[in-house]
């Protein structure tokens, strides 16, 4: 027969302890390669003869099948636990952090109490303030409204307003309402902020004020520009201002002696209507318009003309 006893016919006969060792090897080869990253092992290393090594237990593979069974080995598994007790050890002791417990209680709400808001002003102080009055008839007992503030980022109900916070009161069974008051700081003195429970009255009062903000100082003045004169609004300065620069004296004229006097003579006044001229004055051709510019100077090309003799 060609076949070992105990067999099944056509079976090829009973596998040994070795072929079985074998099979589930390469069984645990495929099932690891698919679900671990030799990659992402720190102990997987190939040297430079082509071949594998286990860097915890100094073991040698010739393949990545081989390393894969040897890490679902006793050996390699004992070193981990060896490993992993050591550095353990070796750490040092860290405080562990405290984390309080809060208990989060569910009530029914049974809505929004009633409030009622008074603004007022101090002139003798110039601050604004404001006066909270929060009715809670049916608090529950031995039970005191609770207060707090809170800043236009914390809040995700309205979008943020830089210029806005929000004052919030809380008391069971009844919602938190919140109001939206300016942030600006709260004066937080003894007798300006308070908050007072009655009991018998069920009503919760709250009065705040605000900080006066200081006035701006003075800004400086700025410098005079470059021409003299400064800014709007600003005076300038008392100093007078420099007479404009002159140009030099023209030269004299030929034939005239220095320091004669230059320009056109005195004209005559223009004649009245119905009057006689004098005998000297008629017949006289009437005088050229004087040259036009400054008092002194007289046009280029243009002499002075003599006054006509006087007529006999």
């Amino acid at each position: 027969m060609d076949r070992e006893w105990g067999s099944k016919p056509g079976s090829g006969g009973a596998a040994s302890a070795q072929n079985e060792a074998i099979d589930r090897r390469e069984r645990l080869r495929r099932l690891a390669l698919e679900t671990i990253d030799l990659a992402k092992d720190p102990y997987f290393m190939r040297n430079h003869l082509g071949s594998y090594e286990c860097k915890l237990c100094l073991t040698l593979h010739n393949n990545e099948g081989n390393y894969l069974a040897h890490t679902q080995g006793k050996r390699h598994q004992t070193n981990l636990a060896k490993r992993a007790a050591r550095e353990a050890k070796d750490a040092p002791a860290q405080p562990q952090p405290h984390k309080r417990k809060v208990s989060v209680r569910k009530t029914v709400k049974i809505g929004r109490p009633g409030y009622r808001v008074t603004k007022q002003f101090d002139g003798e102080t110039k601050q604004r303030s404001l006066l909270f009055q929060i009715e809670y008839p049916e608090i529950e007992d031995n039970a005191k409204p609770r207060h707090r503030f809170m800043s236009s980022y914390e809040q995700r109900v309205q979008p943020f307003e830089k210029r806005y916070q929000y004052l919030l009161f809380a008391a069971e069974p009844y919602e938190i309402i919140a109001f939206k008051v300016p942030s600006t700081e709260i004066d937080k003195s003894t007798p300006k902020f308070f908050s007072h429970w009655d009991p018998d009255s069920k009503m919760f009062t709250l009065q705040l004020y605000f900080k006066v903000k200081p006035p701006e100082t003075n800004k400086p003045q700025p410098p005079p520009t470059a021409n003299g004169t400064g800014a709007p609004g600003v005076p300038s300065s008392s100093r007078p201002l420099p007479p404009p620069p002159q140009g030099p004296p023209p030269p004299p004229l030929q034939g005239m002696a220095p320091g004669a006097p230059m320009g056109n003579p005195p004209r005559a006044p223009p004649p009245i209507p119905g009057s006689v001229l004098p005998p000297h004055m008629m017949g006289r051709p009437p005088t050229m318009p004087p040259p036009q510019g400054f008092q002194g100077q007289q046009m280029q090309g243009q002499g002075l003309r003599p006054p006509p003799p006087p007529m006999g």
